[in-house]
Formats: C-alpha cells, structure tokens, sequence
C-alpha cells in the first residue's frame, strides 16, 4: 500500500521559552494510558460471544491517533472551582505575549450556545507556539479525540494556519467537571490539531446502483464475517 509523503507543520516559540515548555507531540505518542491498558476483547455476556473492543477498531485508534497534541505549558491546580499555578511564564521580550497559562472568556462571549452557563467562565488554556502549516493546509483544533476522562471540553475551531503564522492560537474550553478537584499535570493535551487542505466540495445525492447494490451486499458480509477487513483491505496508512 502506498506510504504517503511526509508534511512538516512548523512550531516555534521565543527562544527563552524553549527551554521549559513542554512540545507539541505527535498524537500518536499522546495515547492515554487507559487506552493503553484496556483489553482487546470482551465477552457479550447474553450469549458469551468475544468480540473486539475499540482499541481493536482502525476508525477510533486512527481519530485519536492523527494530527498533534497540544499540552498544557505546567501543573494546573483546581480547588473549589478555582484555578491555580506555582508560576508564570518567564520574561520572553516579547511585551504582548501571555504570562499566564490561562486565562477567560466572561460567560457572555458564549450566549445562545450549549457552552453558555450562568456565573461560570469559559476558560482558555494560553497557547505559546506559533503554527505554520503548509500553503493550502487549515488547522482543525478540537478536543483531544474520545478523551472524555478529561475534565474539560476544548471548543472546535478552524485556522488558516498557512498564513496566519506569526501569531498565538489559544484554546477556549468549556470545563464541565464543576467537582473536579486535584492537579490537572504539564503536559496534558488539551487541544488536537489536524491538518486539513482547503478544497472546495459539495455533495451529489443518488440512489445506488445494481452494481453498487451488490458491492455493498459483499461488503457488509465480508466484514461481519470476518475480523479485521477493514484494517486489511480498506484502511490507508497515516504514519
């Protein structure tokens, strides 16, 4: 199968922050640790049949797996609804850059929409690096894939990341864990972003044809027939 050719999406920072802030990875190299350790295979207990679990599924591991991780830049400490950290960032010589690792949107900014609660802020987890993808290529920035365990939901946004290089792009989050309580550690992903070429589309609407008919008949067969088609015959390498 045909290995697609690498791309390079660009991350820089001040250099006297370089030293201490914690990289953008690979999502790849960002699996959490109960994905890690969760089984292959379960058993459905109605009728004692094993089946595959999702971390056997090409679809959810490739979602969560694609693009780059965003980590927050140190320990993030949470008490009773308020945020704290031990320090700032450190003096960068760049005199409108953030010192803080987060900051707030008032609760305003989020009227009519689902994020929207009374007396509560939306946060925004304060981004460091600037991005440049390549010429034609937007940015996806969205929570980190199925990590529902995070305590917090990082709200989507699309950037033009191949010209809108020279700037911070920072991550709103609505935190819905009002019980979370503890140490939310450096390093945390809290926003994916994935690379997306611009292209125009639109969608063609059609009812199938006998051919299409019988195609999808042999499909839906082979893959309830037999583990793992998807993966073997369908699925296109990412890495």
């Amino acid at each position: 199968m045909h290995q697609p050719s690498p791309m390079t999406v660009t991350f820089r920072c001040t250099p006297e922050l370089k030293p201490i802030l914690p990289e953008p990875i690979s999502a790849v190299q960002g699996l959490p640790g109960w994905f890690k350790a969760a089984p292959q295979t379960g058993i459905i207990e109605a009728d004692q049949r094993e089946v595959m679990t999702v971390k056997k599924c090409p679809p959810f591991i490739d979602a969560m797996s694609y693009g780059f991780l965003m980590p927050l830049v140190c320990d993030l400490k949470v008490e009773n609804g308020e945020f704290f950290w031990d320090r700032d960032m450190p003096d960068d010589g760049v005199s409108k850059l953030p010192h803080a690792p987060i900051f707030f949107h008032d609760n305003v900014q989020a009227t009519g929409t689902p994020f929207f609660e009374e007396d509560r802020f939306i946060i925004k987890f304060m981004n460091f690096w600037t991005i440049e993808a390549p010429p034609g290529y937007s940015m996806l920035f969205t929570h980190p894939v199925n990590r529902a365990d995070l305590p917090f939901t990082t709200i989507t946004g699309l950037v033009d990341t191949d010209t809108y290089t020279d700037s911070l792009i920072h991550f709103p989050a609505h935190w819905h864990d009002a019980d979370f309580s503890g140490v939310l550690p450096k390093g945390t992903p809290v926003a994916q972003c994935i690379p997306v070429k611009r292209e125009k589309w639109k969608s063609q609407i059609e009812a199938m044809s006998p051919e299409a008919e019988l195609r999808l008949d042999d499909t839906v067969s082979s893959v309830g027939r037999e583990a793992g088609v998807y993966r073997r015959e369908f699925r296109a390498r990412k890495r």
